[in-house]
């Protein structure tokens, strides 16, 4: 067990990386997600192979896979861009918005009565979005970008679920990473003609970053998640990914001196968002004393 809790520990450090790794490629945010879909692509393809558990799937199954990889890449688009347009705490802070826009979209999609409790836990977080938004106007198009990319990883955990049916996650995240990947690479001329570069090769340093980001971001953190679901309960492990953005925050500290650029406003709207998060997690933990919560589909909203 106590192995467990190191890996959950280090899964949660891995994932408070994916936000300094966007400040750290010096890419726009298209190229870093076209680049991050190809390599993670194609280092699923070869795990799956070597460990024969690479698994047929049905035209039409791969559509639907592929769609929601689409929904995870223009996330991701939103989401670095953010973070791109102000900075790693302003992006990481939006994304915490995503359990206001489930409250709202889960209903409607799967069609079943609104949660007012979670609607009115959720609000809670929407006001320190709006406290930051109101007063600290230079990060307004990032705290944008950052509050769109929080809804559609929203929709994307939906509709992960709703496909998911009959497969594992790893075959799930390999046709994901390879429709998002078509998908924008489709979009990607029309994309960088409206956002022009230089070049679209990396240059080594961010081609280094880049294969880190995709192994240990994408590929050592989805099996780190799945050793630790195996041995501690999914409410332990969605608790403890509520440090996530606190890592995050806390490195962009050190390594950009990012507590010089935010004011107190951030900090009053960051301790709002962290207190609707803590009501959510007692609210799940109350409903996993009525009803057992034994399962839990892994979450790539990073």
């Amino acid at each position: 067990m106590k192995e467990a809790f190191i890996k959950l520990h280090v899964s949660v450090l891995i994932a408070g990386a994916t936000g300094i790794f966007g400040r750290l490629i010096s890419l726009n945010e298209g190229l870093l997600v076209w680049y991050r879909m190809l390599f993670a692509t194609v280092m699923f393809f070869l795990l799956l192979w070597m460990l024969g558990k690479l698994k047929r799937v049905s035209f039409r199954d791969v559509c639907k896979i592929g769609s929601v990889g689409m929904l995870l890449a223009i996330h991701w688009l939103f989401f670095y861009g953010s973070i791109k347009a102000s900075n790693v705490s302003i992006g990481v802070v939006c994304l915490s918005l995503m359990s206001f826009f489930t409250a709202l979209f889960e209903p409607l999609i799967n069609r079943h009565r609104i949660s007012l409790g979670e609607i009115a836990c959720s609000l809670i977080g929407v006001l320190g979005i709006i406290l930051i938004f109101h007063f600290d106007t230079r990060y307004r198009l990032g705290i944008g970008m950052g509050i769109l990319s929080s809804a559609l990883a929203s929709l994307f955990t939906i509709c992960n679920k709703k496909v998911s049916v009959g497969y594992t996650s790893s075959t799930m995240l390999m046709y994901e990473m390879g429709g998002g990947f078509l998908g924008l690479s489709c979009l990607l001329p029309l994309y960088l003609s409206f956002f022009p570069v230089a070049s679209i090769l990396p240059s080594l340093t961010d081609l280094v970053y880049l294969l880190l980001f995709a192994s240990v971001c994408t590929v050592l953190l989805y099996i780190l998640q799945i050793q630790v679901l195996k041995k501690i309960s999914a409410f332990t492990f969605n608790l403890t990914y509520n440090l996530e953005p606190i890592y995050s925050i806390i490195a962009a500290m050190f390594l950009f001196h990012e507590a010089k650029e935010l004011n107190a406003s951030f900090y009053v709207g960051l301790g709002l968002i962290l207190f609707s998060v803590l009501l959510h997690s007692a609210g799940v933990f109350l409903q996993s004393k009525s009803k057992p919560f034994f399962s839990l589909f892994v979450k790539w909203k990073h």
